[in-house]
């Protein structure tokens, strides 16, 4: 396997702007009991993008399986094997 791009563009581009909008309540609201919940939103997004990362890298790898098991089956209907 060849190296893997970390995440899409889209993907930096909501963590890109949920981390902005995280720092922008910081300021806007102050240091407050907020800061708790603007932190937990921007980690469910983050959270959220590296599982649909996840998922689509297994995803990768389960249909580079499936497109060797169809190999394996053409093979095997080309050639079948003589029994004595």
């Amino acid at each position: 396997m060849g190296a893997q791009k970390f995440s899409d563009p889209w993907s930096i581009l909501v963590i890109a702007l949920t981390f902005g909008l995280f720092a922008l309540a910081l300021f806007v609201n102050g240091f407050t009991h907020d800061v708790l919940l603007e932190a937990g939103v921007f980690l469910v997004s983050v959270k959220l993008i590296l599982m649909a990362k996840k998922n689509s890298e297994g995803e990768a790898r389960i249909e580079m399986r499936l497109g060797e098991i169809k190999e394996m089956l053409a093979r095997a209907e080309v050639s079948p094997k003589i029994n004595p």
